[in-house]
């Protein structure tokens, strides 16, 4: 008996689909940048809204499904979060659960990013731009 294999089935063809599918979503960051001029916090905050529509659309978990780390770790996944979170949510509570649902599943990362950022400022003197 012969059995069949798909490329989803090795572990190689699952790095280099995290590889390319989360650098296709930095290349779009950077030429909003570079073409689009725009500041990266503009950027971020396109990235965010991409893929919080993305969401929205069912489109971003299936994203998550094929390329694993490559979709779940760029910024973009953030605005999943939020997104997933508050329709989870919206659909226990009503309309409260779509402002609660984006804090509970996100809270983790955000409480993260600002204990790390204070700590960061304990150990290390911030400089501001000097002209």
């Amino acid at each position: 008996m012969r059995l069949k294999l798909e490329w989803g089935d090795f572990l190689g063809f699952s790095f280099l689909m995290a590889f390319v599918v989360g650098g296709i979503i930095c290349v779009i960051g950077q030429l909003i940048m570079d073409v689009g001029k725009l500041t990266p916090g503009h950027t971020l905050s396109i990235l965010v809204v991409a893929g919080a529509i993305l969401d929205g659309f069912g489109l971003y978990e299936p994203l998550i499904n094929f390329a694993g780390a490559g979709a779940t770790i760029p910024i973009t996944s953030f605005g999943n979060s939020l997104t997933h979170g508050a329709m989870l949510e919206a659909e226990k509570h009503g309309w409260i659960g779509v402002l609660t649902g984006m804090f509970e599943v996100t809270s983790s990362g955000i409480s993260a990013a600002i204990l790390f950022g204070f700590i960061a400022a304990i150990f290390f003197k911030p400089k501001g731009k000097v002209d």
